[in-house]
């Protein structure tokens, strides 16, 4: 059976990249400093964000995503290469690697504040969505008497949908 073209190329897919290893103090003490400013200028991100969901600016917290899934994005690339060289770091930086676990733990603390802000907003909204949709289906069915003189509940059929777009 031939084989046609498709069948005899390689996978093209670039692998994905291994964390350099690290071979000096100056590499480490590198690596170091640049996860903290990336946990540093993410926390201010999260920190302004946070501020605007509270003040109901949602839009405003819309626009740091971009930055904020770049900066999120470079501080797991460079968490993981710090994994990869923990035994070097603990054995020659121990110092500089306990200084970045107190402010790993405090960046950690604060995004867990963020993330219940987020949550509480997600769901005050989407009560608000929900009683919205209920008044417009309420006041839409038609108002009818059972046999027995009382107001009937409105029929599955009476339910109108309700619409949300989600671009801010």
């Amino acid at each position: 059976m031939p084989h046609g073209p498709c069948c005899t190329m390689q996978n093209t897919r670039p692998s994905p990249a291994v964390p350099r290893a690290i071979t000096s103090e100056a590499d480490g003490r590198q690596l170091i400093g640049d996860l903290a400013a990336i946990m540093d200028a993410l926390l201010a991100i999260i920190e302004e964000e946070t501020a605007f969901v509270r003040a109901g600016r949602i839009d405003q917290a819309a626009a740091l995503e971009p930055r904020k899934a770049e900066l999120a994005s470079r501080y797991l690339g460079s968490s993981e290469r710090l994994k990869q060289n923990s035994q070097f770091l603990k054995a020659s930086l121990p110092q500089q690697l306990a200084a970045l676990r107190r402010q790993h733990e405090m960046f950690r603390d604060l995004l867990k504040i963020n993330l219940t802000v987020l949550a509480t907003a997600h769901a005050v909204s989407e009560g608000i969505i929900r009683g919205v949709a209920g008044e417009i289906s309420r006041k839409a069915a038609p108002q009818t008497y059972g046999v027995s003189g009382r107001p009937t509940a409105a029929p599955a059929t009476a339910m109108r949908p309700v619409s949300v777009s989600r671009t801010l």
